[in-house]
């Protein structure tokens, strides 16, 4: 493991209870374990999900009751993480995309500023698998970090910041017929038309990063989430070797940098950062290729 950076700090910006689980929990935890400081920004409290296996009815036990529940699940999974710094926006689960973008992007914002990560994560602009939460988060998350490095002085105080690093998380079809035959085919009904999931190629992975080691780390996170768990009974069932194959690598697009750039497959976020870059006509570490 490279040395503690207590000087680095990661944000994630995600929209539910349990995203950070299933989606980058071994990412979160290996970097806290190098010691990076990692915050995470979640939009909504999840009242809009299932409790067990049921959506609605007497054993469910309302949708604010299920918000303070989902809450605490988070604060604790948060807490397996290594995550450092919790902050929850009190939208509502399953209307973020009819949030006041202005008002959500600002808030953002406010927590890039206060916070001052060079690397921040969010979900890709087709929201994974179509959820339109996912979707709203990622323009949000986009946009505050173009907003939170304006010159002007903004109302809450905090100063300006830039953030040296964008990435999206991304899935690849080999990673998605991994996760989904242990989970369940995602899907989003949005208007009456079904929306699932569309792989990125290989090609368009910019950063792989190995977090083999904390993948019982990111499955314990997952287990705090006990008023989801039932729909994770396929995960549940999967030996240690088979949670490795899912989330032991996790690809990422880098959608802007600052610091560094190219071909080359990235496997540190803080590429640029804390290491040198490689000079352009360097191909040890890249993939090559070419192109007429």
């Amino acid at each position: 493991m490279p040395a503690m950076s207590s000087d680095l700090r990661l944000m994630a910006v995600l929209a539910h209870p349990d995203d950070e689980s299933l989606g980058i929990g071994s990412v979160l935890a290996r970097y806290a374990a190098e010691g990076v400081g990692v915050s995470l920004v979640t939009a909504t409290r999840g009242e809009g999900g299932r409790f067990g296996l049921h959506r609605d009815g007497p054993e469910h036990p309302g949708p604010e009751a299920l918000g303070r529940i989902r809450e605490q699940e988070l604060r604790a999974a948060a807490a397996v993480l290594g995550v450092g710094d919790l902050s929850l926006l009190d939208y509502r689960d399953r209307e973020l995309d009819r949030a006041d973008p202005v008002e959500a992007v600002a808030r953002i914002a406010t927590h890039i500023r206060r916070v001052r990560p060079q690397v921040l994560i969010t979900f890709p602009p087709d929201g994974g698998y179509g959820h339109p939460d996912h979707i709203a988060i990622s323009q949000f998350a986009t946009a505050a970090v173009v907003a939170a490095a304006a010159a002007a002085s903004p109302a809450d105080g905090t100063a300006a910041h830039a953030v040296s690093k964008l990435y999206y998380l991304i899935e690849t079809a080999e990673s998605w017929a991994v996760y989904q035959a242990a989970f369940k085919k995602l899907t989003s009904m949005v208007d009456g038309v079904e929306r699932q999931a569309v792989p990125w190629p290989d090609w368009s992975i910019t950063t792989e990063i190995d977090a083999s080691d904390q993948v019982d780390v990111a499955w314990g996170a997952v287990e705090c989430h006990h008023s989801q768990i039932r729909g994770y009974d396929g995960l549940k069932a999967l030996t240690r070797e088979q949670h490795v194959a899912m989330w032991g690598h996790r690809r990422f697009y880098r959608a802007m940098s600052t610091v560094n750039g190219g071909r080359a497959l990235e496997h540190d976020l803080f590429e640029g950062i804390r290491t040198p870059v490689a000079s352009a006509g360097s191909t040890a570490t890249g993939r090559s290729g070419s192109a007429s």
